[in-house]
């Protein structure tokens, strides 16, 4: 695990950041949303947020340059250490994984994974959805070989969802109650059990190099840390906030909240978190999704650990 020289280091209040600008990617009612109703949103530097579908186009645009600060799954890194891509794992945040499912359609007689044979499933490559459909298939003693999957970003798995093209659709976050309430989808399975619940930061190089981007980036990651903490105490005017933001009701958005395997909390980065990681590498190496064993380990940086330990 590797850091700066600066390590541990936060916002300082006598640092000027008023030049700082982060260019910051969010999900659809994601950190940008969450930061701003929390009252957390007034930084002394500026953020360019960018809105992605999924935690792999977050890591693809960072390594071409275009991001400082990104968050995603265990999963996106391990492909893009396959590159060697300009990607740093910076801390962890501890979150549901009742909302990561595998959906069948209203009127589906599909009642388990086994079932799933020979059928059309859709999923996102390089995403939890890739690793805790695989694990599933492999409990049932099916592979991917064994349905017609095809990879799909959320919004396009949606539509082929509602469509009647799928027969199922291994799919994450708040499209879970929109599938559910707006076409009746029923979950046939949840990741609890698969995933480990540990989802990350991530940050470029170069931000970890500059000392005034990187006294920013402490500073974002400790409102993010307080912000989890804001709304595990205000989930009911949230959800309103979220439910006019993604149109979904507002009853569906309760409903992941009161199924949530864990609080939200965001950490420093553990020597498990690192081992965790690096059991979903072995398994896809084993698996031969990936092309051969990958050692996530000079990934992680402990960069931000004091900051966050203080904030906490």
């Amino acid at each position: 695990m590797g850091a700066t020289p600066a390590a541990g280091e936060q916002a300082d209040p006598h640092v000027d950041l008023s030049k700082v600008r982060l260019r910051v990617a969010t999900y659809k009612g994601g950190d940008a949303t969450l930061l701003k109703t929390a009252g957390l949103a007034d930084t002394p530097y500026a953020i360019d947020w960018s809105e992605f579908q999924s935690g792999n186009a977050m890591v693809e645009a960072m390594n071409g340059g275009s991001l400082d600060i990104a968050s995603g799954s265990e999963i996106p890194p391990i492909f893009a250490r396959l590159q060697n891509a300009q990607v740093r794992v910076i801390a962890v945040y501890k979150d549901d994984v009742n909302n990561q499912v595998v959906l069948v359609p209203k009127g589906s007689t599909v009642r388990s994974i086994a079932e799933l044979k020979g059928k059309r499933v859709g999923y996102l490559r390089a995403t939890t959805t890739h690793y805790y459909l695989l694990r599933m298939l492999e409990e049932a003693g099916l592979s991917f070989n064994d349905i017609q999957a095809t990879s799909l970003a959320p919004r396009d798995g949606f539509a082929a969802f509602n469509a009647g093209s799928l027969d199922a659709w291994a799919i994450y976050g708040y499209n879970v109650p929109l599938a559910i309430s707006q076409a009746g989808a029923r979950v046939l399975k949840n990741a609890n059990g698969y995933l480990s619940g540990n989802y990350l930061y991530y940050g470029h190089p170069s931000v970890l190099a500059d000392a005034q981007r990187r006294a920013a980036s402490a500073d974002l990651l400790v409102r993010l840390q307080r912000a989890c903490a804001w709304f595990g105490q205000h989930q009911d005017a949230y959800a309103k906030v979220l439910s006019a933001e993604l149109r979904v009701p507002e009853e569906a958005i309760r409903s992941l909240y009161r199924n949530q395997s864990q609080p939200c909390r965001v950490t420093g980065v553990t020597a498990a978190d690192i081992a965790s990681e690096q059991q979903v590498a072995d398994t896809f190496a084993r698996a031969a999704v990936i092309d051969r064993h990958v050692d996530v380990a000079p990934l992680w940086t402990d960069t931000f650990n004091a900051a966050l330990a203080r904030g906490a």
